[in-house]
């Protein structure tokens, strides 16, 4: 029984020690930090083959990729340093606002960062 408290106190005190190192903040390893941003923007206008409606497509997939690319300067300014975009997906689907009556289009976006803590 006294040797398994003894072992107990050796454990607790080497979890102790790994969990509190003494580093400074150079030394420390600073981890990264993943920011995942979801936005949804509705373009009204024309659907279908013509040729407005091809342009405005372009217009929202435009714009989503134009937010994902301002997302790290933004994210730099409030939250973190050395920002990157690992990854941008882009949906774009012909849909009506929820009056019914104007058409357009519903463009979607999911990015994601990787980026080093302030």
């Amino acid at each position: 029984m006294r040797q398994a408290k003894f072992l107990l106190g050796v454990i607790s005190a080497s979890i102790i020690s790994l969990s509190s190192p003494n580093l400074s903040a150079e030394e420390r390893r600073e981890e990264p930090l993943r920011v995942q941003v979801s936005v949804s923007v509705f373009f009204p206008g024309p659907t279908g083959d013509s040729d407005e409606a091809v342009k405005l497509r372009e217009r929202a997939r435009r714009s989503i990729y134009e937010m994902a690319a301002g997302e790290c300067a933004l994210t730099d300014q409030v939250l973190t340093k050395n920002c990157r975009l690992e990854s941008v997906n882009v949906n774009v689907n012909a849909n009506r606002q929820s009056n019914g009556q104007t058409e357009g289009y519903a463009a979607t976006g999911n990015f994601a960062l990787r980026a080093t803590p302030k």
